[in-house]
């Protein structure tokens, strides 16, 4: 048996995720293209996921008849859950249906929010010749601002919010990547 064979058969689910950075999943004609098609995929999975299992741990606690917050006082707590409003249906079958719904909708807007993260900070890098934090603080804070958009019932004191917040964290994200 060859090497490449053997190892074939050892890799690990971790050898298969890096194994993306290197030969990509798309070729779309244009690095742009392919980066942003690349991100969206992986955001909108994760991003299904994370309501999938947002969902399932609400469930198992209502089921067991405990309390959400973790004995956090509801005034603490916020009193507001994030889950999937109208999922408690007359039926199961309209219960998944509004999993399925609820699920894609979010799956869509991590997408499209890592979609356009990662164009914004390629094209920016594209057009400045260099990738720094104010690249990453631009592309950031228009994400940010997308994102808030995208939720339902959004202030102008949320947009701002998020713009400032997503510059923050990716800035930090870009300036910790180097000692990390």
């Amino acid at each position: 048996m060859s090497g490449h064979n053997s190892n074939m058969e050892t890799r690990t689910l971790l050898d298969e995720l890096r194994s993306f950075d290197k030969g990509g999943l798309f070729d779309l004609g244009h690095p742009l293209l392919n980066r942003i098609a690349e991100s969206f995929v992986k955001a909108a999975g994760i991003g299904a996921l994370q309501a999938v299992s947002r969902e399932a741990y609400f469930t198992a606690v209502e089921g067991a008849g405990m309390d959400s917050t973790g004995g956090v006082p509801p005034e603490i707590a916020g009193g507001k859950k994030n889950r999937f409003p109208d999922l408690r249906g007359e039926t199961n079958r309209k219960s998944l249906d509004a999993l399925v719904k609820n699920t894609g909708k979010e799956s869509l807007q991590w997408g499209l929010a890592a979609g356009m993260y990662s164009g914004l900070t390629y094209g920016l890098k594209e057009a400045r010749g260099t990738h720094d934090w104010k690249n990453s603080a631009v592309a950031g804070a228009i994400t940010g601002v997308a994102l808030a958009i995208t939720s339902e019932d959004s202030t102008h004191e949320q947009i701002v919010q998020s713009a400032i917040t997503g510059a923050a964290i990716s800035t930090a994200a870009n300036l910790l990547a180097g000692i990390f």
